[in-house]
């Protein structure tokens, strides 16, 4: 099987693809804030939630249902700076992933990824990092929506964590912006 790439080429290509799928990881993933309510332990992505409170109908009281799931509708998302992120985070995403299978097949294919098309890739690769950087800048704004404030002890604002704490996820989607932002540079050099 020939390659259309280099050694560093197929370096950018493996390093390209385990940022587009963790970075996809982290976005679909509901563990961006965490917190508690009704001693429950909490957690939110941008368009997915766990643990959340429903209406006991036999008992007439509030429960948490210790479940994840996502919102109803788009509109559901808590706050408007949640819906962009989720747009501009899942685009990115979405970028990402076409560049990583693109560089993933320029392993197996010759002749398939010429320089110019490595340094395009790389532009897109450095856009859909800028995005997603873009949506993990936007979520924060989102922190003073009803929900995460009666998450986060009514003290969460933007900005503001309250009795919340970033979770695994956002740090996640952080590393694969700046991962991604970086991963074709190397390539200036050396041919495809």
């Amino acid at each position: 099987m020939a390659s259309s790439l280099t050694c560093s080429g197929v370096i950018w290509a493996l390093l390209s693809l385990l940022s587009a799928a963790a970075s996809c990881v982290g976005f679909f993933m509901p563990y961006w804030l965490l917190g508690s309510q009704m001693d429950k332990p909490v957690s939110f992505g941008t368009f997915r939630r766990c643990t959340y409170p429903v209406r006991d109908e036999e008992s007439q009281s509030t429960v948490m249902l210790e479940q994840c799931g996502r919102y109803a509708s788009f509109y559901s998302i808590p706050s408007l700076e949640w819906r962009i992120c989720t747009v501009v985070t899942g685009v990115g995403c979405g970028l990402l992933l076409l560049v990583a299978l693109t560089a993933l097949m320029g392993c197996c294919v010759s002749e398939l990824i010429s320089r110019t098309i490595g340094r395009v890739a790389g532009g897109i690769q450095f856009v859909g990092g800028l995005l997603i950087g873009s949506g993990c800048a936007l979520y924060p704004l989102g922190w003073d929506s009803e929900e995460v404030q009666q998450t986060c002890s009514n003290r969460s604002n933007q900005f503001q964590l309250g009795s919340c704490q970033i979770g695994w996820a956002y740090y996640c989607m952080l590393l694969c912006a700046w991962l991604s932002c970086f991963a074709g540079k190397k390539q200036k050099r050396y041919p495809y």
